[in-house]
C-alpha cells in the first residue's frame, strides 16, 4: 500500500525463507534483486500473499488503506512512530478521504495550527495514541465492508 519498498518486501521474503516459511511463491520474491523490485513486486506479492494464507488488498483500496492504518497504529503502540509521524504519513496518504481515519486527518491539521490553537503537543499526542489503539483493534471481516462508526 506504499508504505514500504519494493526491496523491504523482498528483504521480509527472504526473513520469511530463513523462519522456515517456504512456498514457490515466497522463493520467487525473494529472488528478486534489488533492481527488479521495483518492477517485479507489485505483480509477484499477490500469489505469495495467497500462498501463506495472507490477504492481498488491491493498490489504492479503501481495504487496503484501513489495513495499513492499522498496521501503523501498531508500530505507534510499539513506540516505532510518533503520534505526529501516524498522522502526517495517514493525511499525506489518504487525506480525508478514508473515513475509518478522518480523525487522524484532522488532528494532523491540528499539529500544523499549534501555535495558534489552545491544544497541546502533549494533549494532541494523547488524542491520537488512542486513535491508535482504537484502529489497532478495530477489526473487520474479509470480505465485508468496513464499518467506520465503531
Amino acid at each position: 500500500m506504499g508504505e514500504i519498498r519494493a526491496s523491504e518486501v523482498v528483504d521480509a521474503a527472504c526473513d520469511a525463507l530463513v523462519a522456515g516459511l517456504d512456498t514457490p511463491g515466497l522463493r520467487i520474491l525473494a529472488a528478486c534483486t534489488r533492481a527488479e523490485a521495483d518492477y517485479d513486486v507489485h505483480d509477484l506479492l499477490p500469489a505469495a500473499l495467497d500462498e501463506l494464507g495472507l490477504t492481498s488488498y488491491p493498490v489504492g483500496s479503501e481495504a487496503g488503506g484501513e489495513a495499513a492504518a492499522r498496521a501503523l497504529a501498531r508500530r505507534v503502540l510499539a513506540g516505532e512512530l510518533t503520534p505526529w509521524e501516524f498522522t502526517f504519513r495517514i493525511h499525506q496518504r489518504h487525506g480525508h478521504a478514508l473515513p475509518l481515519t478522518e480523525r487522524l486527518a484532522e488532528l494532523d491539521d491540528e499539529y500544523a495550527i499549534l501555535e495558534y490553537g489552545d491544544r497541546t503537543v502533549d494533549e494532541i499526542d494523547a488524542e491520537v495514541t488512542a486513535e491508535a489503539r482504537r484502529l489497532a483493534t478495530h477489526l473487520t471481516v474479509p470480505g465485508e465492508p468496513a464499518d467506520s462508526s465503531s
